[in-house]
């Protein structure tokens, strides 16, 4: 019998810190002898617990006590066979499955819409990405899951295909039929990966939609610290079935984790464990009724909409996670980027993003009823303040992915220059830019530069929003004339 109110790694990690150890080895702070701000105010112990490793505290490359212990914990509450503790973000963790899986010039389907670290891992393995056209809401400037048509088309058209890649759910809480698409997947042969950042939840209540490892992937990246409750950077990679190599993929995951990693994150990880599996569910239970309960005050603000189950079945997908409260306010005449930042410097209360349309809040089982009660007398008060406003106009975006003309890993390594973003038309980006959060790259290295992305790039940064690129106004592409492209194939 799985005894989950254990914590071992986190047991074993106290016990060193209270037992006097003579310190010759690293951290420098030998244990918390020091006296700085963090100190101050976080206390001492935070130092304490950060130890590097010692004897009887297991190695994170090769866990053979406290560690595997703790990880075989968080396999069995996430219905895997294996779990990995990552301490470089779910970024290393998708880095890491996917490196794992599709070597150089191999196949893999996947959305358009994929977080940059994605990206990255295609550059890191070389990888053939086979880009999927996800559902995009044109008045609304967002981009949906991928319907089962549209990967059985691309599986149609790419049988050599090595793995699929989902998103479940995407950042606005859309999920695909993640259920057809992996059955389909694995009789055509191959691996199937999910990107679960933003669903790490769904593990804890049969309220939410359907898991990854419920639904047969063979890996999953999880966010634990997003909406579980650990800190921030600790991640989970989740293993099911015998399609994947396991000593590659460890092997993977130690050429991208840290040598030193850290205690406190995984110590996280260990306890977050244990509460989410002993009060997860009644936990994210109560903030769903919370959320139920408000639900019809939030509704009833002139100009203010809810995008819910409705939306994503009127879209053709087949659930939707209610922790994500996507709110459209753009009929107060206001963007989602302005509002963004009244309830930010003007009520004290902070949403995850915006877009041009919309906030998004992320609903976790910590939620409480005063966080409820704040959003939405400020969202009233702020409706009152626009009521003479006229709605936006209805912009319809464009929401075009532009062409690739060669691998992410060839741009890469390509001669480049940098030129200002309105002098780049038709060039072959070297870089990945993208809006964050969420990260979703608006360019990929190795795609044309359209005026459609040129138009975007310019609205965005004239609505205040974070752009990720090399150089401010400007834009590395592939420097053509200085490219000898068949000796880089």
């Amino acid at each position: 019998m799985i005894d989950h109110t254990k914590t071992p790694f986190f047991t074993k990690l106290k016990q060193y810190a209270t037992k006097g150890v003579t310190p010759f080895d690293v951290p420098g702070h030998k244990l918390g002898r020091l006296k700085n701000d963090l100190v101050d105010y976080a206390g001492i112990n935070l130092f304490k617990l950060d130890a590097n490793a010692p004897r009887g505290l297991d190695t994170l490359s090769k866990p053979t006590s406290v560690i595997k212990e703790a990880q075989e914990l968080m396999a069995d509450a996430h219905k895997a066979d294996k779990a990995f503790f990552m301490v470089s973000g779910t970024s290393g963790a998708i880095i890491s499955m996917i490196m794992a899986t599709v070597k150089a010039n191999e196949k893999i389907i996947l959305p358009r819409n994929v977080h940059k670290s994605i990206i990255n891992a295609l550059i890191f393995s070389g990888a053939m990405p086979i880009f999927i056209k996800p559902d995009i809401d044109h008045f609304l400037g967002i981009a949906n899951g991928i319907s089962y048509q549209s990967f059985l088309k691309a599986l149609e058209e790419n049988p050599d295909a090595k793995a699929v890649l989902i998103i479940n759910p995407t950042y606005f809480g859309v999920t695909s039929d993640i259920v057809k698409i992996t059955k389909k997947a694995h009789e055509h042969g191959l691996v199937v990966l999910a990107d679960e950042a933003h669903g790490a939840q769904f593990y804890y209540s049969d309220e939410l939609p359907i898991s990854a490892m419920e639904a047969g992937c063979d890996l999953s990246a999880l966010s634990i610290h997003k909406t579980g409750s650990s800190l921030t950077q600790s991640s989970v990679l989740l293993l099911k079935h015998n399609r994947v190599d396991e000593k590659r993929l460890q092997s993977t995951i130690n050429m991208i984790q840290s040598t030193s990693p850290s205690s406190l994150l995984m110590a996280s990880l260990d306890t977050s464990r244990k509460e989410m599996v002993l009060y997860g569910r009644e936990g994210i239970s109560a903030s769903l009724l919370l959320k139920k309960k408000y639900l019809e005050q939030l509704k009833s603000i002139p100009n203010i909409e809810i995008l819910d189950i409705a939306y994503a079945e009127s879209r053709g997908f087949p659930d939707f996670d209610p922790t994500k409260l996507v709110i459209k306010v753009s009929s107060l005449g206001l963007t989602g980027f302005q509002v963004y930042r009244l309830l930010a410097d003007e009520y004290n209360i902070q949403v995850e993003l915006a877009e041009t349309y919309l906030i998004l809040c992320i609903i976790t089982a910590y939620t409480n009823e005063s966080d409820f009660i704040n959003l939405v007398n400020a969202l009233r008060d702020i409706s009152q303040r626009c009521r003479d406003n006229k709605p936006l106009e209805n912009i319809k975006f464009t929401y075009s992915f532009p062409e690739t003309f060669c691998r992410p890993r060839v741009a890469y390594h390509a001669p480049y220059k940098f030129l200002k973003i309105e002098d780049a038309l038709n060039e072959i980006s070297a870089e990945s830019i993208m809006i964050y959060p969420p990260g979703i790259p608006m360019l990929i290295p190795g795609e044309y530069i359209t005026q459609e992305f040129i138009d975007d790039y310019i609205f965005y940064e004239e609505n205040g929003s974070i752009i990720f690129s090399e150089s401010s106004g400007y834009i590395k592409v592939i420097d053509r004339e200085n490219w000898d492209w068949e000796d880089d194939q």
